[in-house]
């Protein structure tokens, strides 16, 4: 029996068809639940991959895509799950994977794991990404790829490459898109833990959106 098999037993076993419906409908019913919270798709996960030893081998992409292609939504939350534990594991020819994954079954609760997180990871140890290849999602007109840009530096901190984060909003601030606009204010308002009187001092120079300062501004004096 392969990967994909035991987790697809162990989460059938789990499915609930009444929590299923908020579920689905918490996210605009974009996508079928099995109805499996999270907390409990956790603990499930964490079960599959300790009995088969998953983290123990190198990382599998075709894991992953094949946890992609399922209909419901938890088996992409299961990916997440675990390329967050793989972390360590994931390097600049994992990137290609990245952007799939960023730009199929796309929506918020995907994408902001995947660019902070293992998109984040690459380009901080594979800095040459950065102009290969995130910059022109910046640059370019795939709303994902744009919010990814912007968000994936969202837990540097001090290694936070300031101009390049203040390049990629200024590019994006016309958006009317909600996504791109709450993008902004989230990575401003995380930014500003680091450097407030920066992220004060941009805001106040540029035109931003209402919604993104009011986010970026959260925790601005």
């Amino acid at each position: 029996m392969n990967y994909l098999n035991q987790l697809e037993m162990l989460f059938e076993a789990n499915r609930n068809e009444e929590q299923a419906v908020p579920m689905k409908k918490y996210m605009k019913d974009h996508f079928p639940f099995l109805g499996i919270k999270a907390p409990v798709r956790r603990e499930l996960m964490n079960k599959f991959l300790k009995e088969n030893g998953m983290l123990t081998k190198p990382f599998q992409p075709d894991f992953v895509l094949a946890l992609w292609e399922k209909d419901e939504r938890e088996y992409q939350y299961a990916a997440l799950d675990y390329i967050e534990k793989s972390l360590k594991k994931l390097g600049k020819e994992h990137l290609p994977l990245m952007e799939t994954l960023i730009t199929t079954k796309s929506w918020w609760d995907t994408v902001d794991m995947l660019a902070p997180k293992p998109v984040g990871k690459i380009a901080k140890d594979s800095p040459e990404v950065i102009s290969e290849t995130i910059e022109g999602w910046a640059y370019g007109d795939k709303l994902w790829f744009q919010r990814s840009a912007i968000l994936f530096q969202l837990k540097y901190k001090k290694e936070t490459d300031e101009a390049r984060l203040y390049r990629y909003i200024k590019q994006n601030a016309h958006s009317k898109e909600f996504f791109i606009q709450k993008a902004i204010g989230w990575a401003l308002r995380e930014y500003s833990k680091t450097n407030p009187d920066s992220v004060k001092r941009f805001i106040e120079e540029n035109e931003l959106p209402k919604l993104s300062i009011r986010e970026g501004s959260k925790y601005l004096t």
